[in-house]
């Protein structure tokens, strides 16, 4: 199927995964919540929300694996996969706090192809396939034009690694000190969205799965951003970190000030 009438059906269905968490986060009550990690949730919305997605997704490319968070299977090595996060912000949706998402992308290898991001919360949903630009609905979406870090408001989000404590602080009082703020919404899939439509100048992380990333990262590309790894490489998809940003000179300053994070 050629790219753009696939994206059309999977923003369907990703909006389609979005109704249903909407109308659960209504009546959403904490005990049915499960964690599988230390402040690592999840929730039968998470898990039909995944099952919702899988179906849709598998009728339209049945040729595609899946690479998804809550336990979906059949990855096709080097062929395309789907990378799913059904509820990326589980955190924010078990408080009653958005934003919280769903996230879809298609790979083909290593490479992204397709992504879409729908905010359940508001609704919004951007949307990208590789050299179609990225879009918001029907509007087509532009990184910000900032060049300098201390303009930049910068998204981050921390890690389940508690390990990290001090590196993390260390880092984000540089940032308060270089920038115009940062910001911790919750959720990776919007940060990296949001950088796309302007919103975030930049945004990093650490310790992060494909599924958190696979979509906002083509959203960033194709609205003119740049995507590294910390040591500004290719490894971002798999390699568990990313940077995100709306230029090459924000870029390099933020890759400098989070360089201890790098080695820690």
């Amino acid at each position: 199927m050629e790219l753009q009438t696939l994206c059309q059906s999977v923003v369907k269905i990703a909006r389609n995964a979005g109704d249903f968490i909407r109308r659960e986060s209504v009546r959403f009550d904490r005990s049915y919540v499960e964690e599988k990690g230390r402040n690592n949730l999840v929730s039968y919305v998470d898990k039909q929300a995944e099952q919702m997605i899988v179906e849709g997704l598998s009728a339209i490319l049945p040729e595609a694996g899946f690479i998804a968070e809550e336990g979906t299977g059949n990855c096709k090595e080097g062929g395309l996969n789907w990378v799913i996060d059904p509820l990326d912000g589980t955190t924010n949706f078990v408080h009653g706090l958005p934003p919280y998402a769903v996230s879809i992308g298609l790979i083909q290898g290593n490479e992204v192809v397709l992504g879409v991001v729908e905010e359940a919360f508001s609704g919004e949903y951007f949307y990208a396939v590789k050299g179609g630009g990225a879009w918001m609905g029907e509007k087509r979406l532009q990184v910000s034009v900032e060049q300098n870090l201390s303009k930049g408001l910068i998204a981050t989000g921390f890690s389940y690694d508690n390990t990290q404590v001090d590196c993390t602080l260390a880092v984000l009082k540089q940032l308060l000190i270089q920038t115009h703020g940062f910001r911790r919404i919750g959720s990776a899939a919007v940060d990296l969205a949001y950088v796309a439509a302007g919103r975030f100048e930049a945004f990093y992380e650490k310790n992060l799965n494909p599924w958190d990333v696979a979509a906002g990262i083509l959203l960033v590309k194709e609205a003119g951003g740049i995507v590294s790894d910390f040591y500004n490489g290719e490894d971002f998809l798999f390699g568990k970190e990313i940077v995100a940003s709306c230029s090459l000179s924000l870029h390099k300053e933020l890759l400098e000030t989070i360089q201890i994070l790098r080695t820690n």
